[in-house]
C-alpha cells in the first residue's frame, strides 16, 4: 500500500486570501493556487492507495481551510481519505477545537505551522496544544521549516525546537513536514533522538540536489526507516514525487559522491505511515 501523508485542499479565492496569494506568486510566478475537491480526489489519489487531507488554520498568513470542510470531504470516501484538522494555537478555544476534531469530526490528526501562525513553538499557547494532542492521541503534522509566507519568523521555524517538545511529550507522534527544509540536519537529529518523531519527504523533488543531500544525511544517521512518503499535492503529484525520489538513487550525481540505494527510496514510498502514526 502507498499512502501520501501530505496533501492539501483549499479554494482560491475563499480559503486563501490575496496577501498569501501574492507572496506565493513572488516565489513561484506560475503557481496554481486552490482547486476543487473533485480535482483533489482525481489528482491526489492518482498512483496511491490512500492520502491524508490537511485542514489549515493560519489567519496570520491568510490561509484558513476549516475543519468542517475537510471532515465533510473525507466522509465521502473514508476508505481512501484520512482527514487532519487544524487549530490556531493563539485562539482561546484551541483546546476545545481539538476535542471537537477528535470526538465530533472524527479527524485523525492535527496540522500546525508556527511560521504561518506566528506563534512560538515553545510558548505556553503552543505547548498546551501539544499536551492536548498527546492526551487525545492525535498525531501532529508540523511545518517546521522555511516558507515564502512572511507571517512569522524563521526563528519560530527551526526543527531543533521540536526536540524540547518531544522531550516534554514523549508519546506525541510528530511528523516534520518537508524534512524541515532547508534545516535537514536539525530535523534528522530530532528524528534520530525520539522514537515517535518522523519526517515526510513532501515538496523536496523540485530541489533535486537538496533532496539528495537530505537523503544522504538520513542514510548516514540511520533514520531512513522514519521517513514517510508525502507530496504536498496539489503542488506536486505522487507520480512526480516517486520519479523525483528515484532519480537521486545510485550514481545520480557521479561516481565520486555517496550513492543512495534504490531500495531505500522504495521503502519510503511503501512505508506503512498510518500504522506508525497510530491511525487505523
Amino acid at each position: 500500500m502507498i499512502v501520501d501523508i501530505h496533501t492539501h485542499v483549499g479554494e482560491y479565492p475563499g480559503h486563501i486570501d490575496e496577501r498569501f496569494a501574492e507572496q506565493a506568486r513572488e516565489a513561484w510566478p506560475d503557481v496554481k493556487l486552490g482547486g476543487t475537491l473533485e480535482e483533489h480526489y482525481a489528482g491526489a489519489l492518482d498512483g496511491v492507495d490512500r492520502c491524508v487531507v490537511l485542514a489549515f488554520n493560519a489567519p496570520a498568513a491568510g490561509f484558513v481551510v476549516p475543519n468542517e470542510y475537510v471532515a465533510d470531504y473525507v466522509a465521502r470516501d473514508p476508505e481512501r481519505l484520512i482527514g487532519f484538522g487544524a487549530v490556531d494555537p493563539s485562539a482561546p478555544d484551541a483546546i476545545e477545537e481539538l476535542e471537537r476534531i477528535k470526538h465530533d469530526l472524527r479527524l485523525a490528526g492535527c496540522k500546525l505551522g508556527p511560521i504561518y501562525q506566528d506563534v512560538d513553538p515553545l510558548g505556553p499557547e503552543f505547548l498546551r496544544v501539544c499536551e492536548a494532542l498527546e492526551r487525545l492521541e492525535l498525531p501532529m503534522m508540523i511545518h517546521q521549516g522555511t516558507t515564502f509566507a512572511r507571517a512569522g519568523s524563521l526563528l519560530q521555524a527551526r526543527p531543533i525546537l521540536l526536540d524540547e517538545i518531544a522531550l516534554r511529550f514523549p508519546e506525541l507522534r510528530i511528523v516534520i513536514a518537508h524534512m524541515g527544509h532547508p534545516f535537514f540536519e536539525e530535523a534528522i537529529a530530532v528524528v534520530r533522538r525520539h522514537p515517535h518523531v518522523y519526517a515526510d519527504v513532501s515538496a523536496l523533488v523540485s530541489r533535486r540536489w537538496l533532496l539528495w543531500n537530505a537523503l544522504v544525511q538520513a542514510v548516514e544517521y540511520g533514520v531512513t526507516d522514519k521517513l514517510l512518503f508525502g507530496t504536498d499535492f496539489p503542488f506536486f503529484t505522487a507520480r512526480q514525487t516517486m520519479e523525483g525520489l528515484r532519480s537521486v538513487t545510485g550514481q545520480a550525481f557521479g561516481p565520486q559522491l555517496p550513492e543512495i540505494d534504490p531500495e531505500v527510496v522504495e521503502e519510503i514510498i511503501h512505508r506503512p505511515a498510518l500504522e506508525l502514526l497510530g491511525i487505523g
